[in-house]
């Protein structure tokens, strides 16, 4: 009994290291857009976002490791990783065109995250976190973004490569977002 509301308690709470970590990553979004966009230097803006990959990285080490998961990150977090990627995409987009299509991609995926994740939100009453195929389109957008930071004349087949798997993955990380939220909207076990 006393186990159950110490974990009723950790996902009520709203100031916990994790959520801090992901409020810190949030503040360094401007930051990266003003070193890449403003002071026109890829290399701060993807030092920036290294730090904002390894605060995500111990955020989530630190609430699992320490039970610090609370519903406010299961928000929070995941906020953050998508305004990061997204910030980081658009200003890629200044340099790299084609990095448009990962964008009106991630638009697409995100809006139905935020309407069908309400909608089980509503039906069950509790917050999920990211799948293993959100983590792996999560590895690849920081990838690909540090890709064509580090390497700054990229050639366009590899540019095109990488945004290319990059959205194949979001593509199908979506599908299994839909299967997996129909079937919970459906009343059936996940």
């Amino acid at each position: 009994m006393q186990s159950e509301v110490n974990q009723e308690e950790n996902l009520n709470r709203i100031i916990t290291v994790p959520n801090l970590l992901s409020f810190f990553r949030l503040c360094l979004i401007p930051v990266i857009i003003w070193s890449y966009c403003v002071k026109k230097n890829p290399l701060l803006a993807g030092e920036i976002l290294l730090l904002s990959g390894l605060t995500d990285l111990a955020d989530g080490y630190i609430a699992r490791r320490f039970h610090r998961i609370s519903n406010l990150g299961k928000i929070l977090d995941p906020v953050a990783d998508k305004l990061t990627q997204a910030a980081m995409l658009i200003c890629l987009f200044t340099r790299f065109p084609h990095v448009f299509l990962l964008i009106v991609i991630m638009a697409g995926k995100e809006l139905y995250m935020v309407v069908s994740g309400c909608l089980v939100i509503r039906k069950t009453g509790k917050v999920h976190g990211a799948d293993w195929h959100g983590k792996i389109v999560t590895f690849l957008l920081y990838g690909t973004a540090a890709v064509h930071i580090i390497w700054f004349h990229i050639t366009p087949m590899v540019s095109d490569l990488l945004i290319g798997l990059c959205a194949i993955m979001m593509v199908i990380s979506v599908a299994l977002y839909i299967i997996q939220n129909t079937r919970t909207l459906k009343g059936e076990t996940v």
